[in-house]
């Protein structure tokens, strides 16, 4: 399965902001770009640099391929409303994101592991795609045979103290959470331009 990888922390560095979804870390030690002149570098970015690194946050964010990112924004793009609360809708609405903001993972690519590994249902059916896309009123759960499992226990009392967005709700209990509701772009756990990104695609799409 195709994925992103490399250092998570130097990515967070290269456009300024934390990505939860990509690294339990809560603040930069270094809050400059990464390379030996990142501390010097000064200077007005242009409007292309400022549109990439929102696309770079948002792409790294839910550890989207370029090519499948792409494909995101279309299909916002062709949806009704505006295009860039389209797009975190579709992206929010990723099973792994929807495991993750539930608390049963510390990160999107934890999530998705759980995904793929067959460890999650989505009403009462075990799924292992972790780009399928969550409805209002579908249900989240760990596979019942998983719930004895050590990382899902740990995991279950760390969601007890675990912040969701109000879209979801959880049962610790039962290792349970629903969709209630359509995500909006206030849901982002980090600051982004989500128009700046239809935007840096607007000539190539």
């Amino acid at each position: 399965m195709a994925r992103e990888r490399g250092p998570r922390l130097k990515k967070c560095r290269s456009v300024g902001v934390i990505l939860p979804g990509l690294t339990t870390k809560t603040a930069l030690d270094r809050p400059y770009p990464p390379g030996v002149h990142g501390a010097r570098r000064r200077g007005k970015q242009s409007d292309y640099k400022i549109r990439l690194l929102e696309k770079q946050k948002l792409r790294w964010h839910y550890g989207v391929l370029e090519k499948q990112f792409r494909s995101y924004v279309r299909r916002a793009n062709s949806m009704r409303g505006p295009s860039g609360v389209n797009l975190v809708q579709v992206l929010e609405c990723r099973l792994d994101n929807i495991v993750w903001r539930l608390g049963l993972a510390a990160t999107i690519p934890a999530a998705r592991q759980l995904v793929v590994h067959r460890h999650i249902t989505v009403d009462g059916r075990r799924v292992d795609r972790p780009s399928f896309q969550v409805k209002p009123g579908m249900q989240v759960a760990v596979f019942e045979r998983s719930k004895d499992r050590s990382f899902v226990q740990e995991a279950l009392e760390r969601a007890t103290t675990r912040m969701r967005p109000d879209y979801l709700e959880f049962d610790p209990a039962k290792a349970t959470g629903r969709m209630v509701a359509l995500p909006g772009a206030q849901d982002l756990p980090f600051p982004c331009n989500t128009q700046a990104i239809i935007e840096f695609y607007s000539q190539t799409l």
